[in-house]
């Protein structure tokens, strides 16, 4: 028996058994959007930091969480390249290069500051990423800004942290981490 209609394959890997994934939907529908906003050149209704910002709620039989990140950073890539790349036509490169250094050495700034006090500390009743894991990675992006040791973009999105009571505030360290991929973006 045949059928007129053909099936598409899902973008992504289905979980199985308990394990839950990300609501198919809901990323069906992101990247769409992304697609749409990509192709568009003029459209500024999305931008990389939206891409890497994106959250999906988990669902059982969802896509695998590993296969739509590593999607999702790859569409983060296109897009700040071409961020990177109108930036550089509009400002220049000094202007570009400039602005770049400019929030490499805060972040640099930030992540020198002596162990244990690199982040606000949330109180002692409460959850925070865990010290020592936060301070070693610190370490390592410090090493790559002062003098180009090997962390990838994709090491500083996988990073991921235990918690612990009185550990570093999860705001500050995950929006120190963006800004850490932005810069290694924007010098590609």
């Amino acid at each position: 028996m045949t059928s007129d209609t053909t099936v598409e394959p899902a973008p992504f890997e289905r979980t199985t058994g308990r394990t839950k994934g990300y609501d198919p939907a809901s990323v069906d529908a992101f990247l769409e959007a992304a697609r749409v906003a990509f192709e568009h050149d003029d459209s500024a209704e999305l931008d990389a930091a939206d891409v890497r910002h994106a959250a999906f709620r988990l669902v059982r039989r969802g896509y695998e969480i590993a296969a739509v990140d590593a999607a999702l950073g790859r569409v983060e890539d296109a897009f700040a390249a071409r961020e990177r790349d109108r930036a550089l036509s509009r400002a220049g490169a000094r202007a570009w290069v400039g602005r770049s250094r400019k929030t490499g050495q805060e972040i640099l700034d930030r992540l020198t500051r002596p162990h244990r006090s690199r982040f606000a500390r949330v109180g002692w009743l409460h959850y925070g990423y865990r010290v020592d894991e936060v301070d070693l990675v610190a370490d390592k992006i410090a090493h790559y800004l002062e003098a180009g040791e090997g962390v990838s973009v994709d090491q500083v999105r996988a990073v991921a942290f235990r918690m612990q009571r009185g550990g570093y505030r999860e705001d500050q360290v995950d929006a120190v981490l963006d800004a850490v991929v932005e810069v290694m973006l924007a010098v590609g």
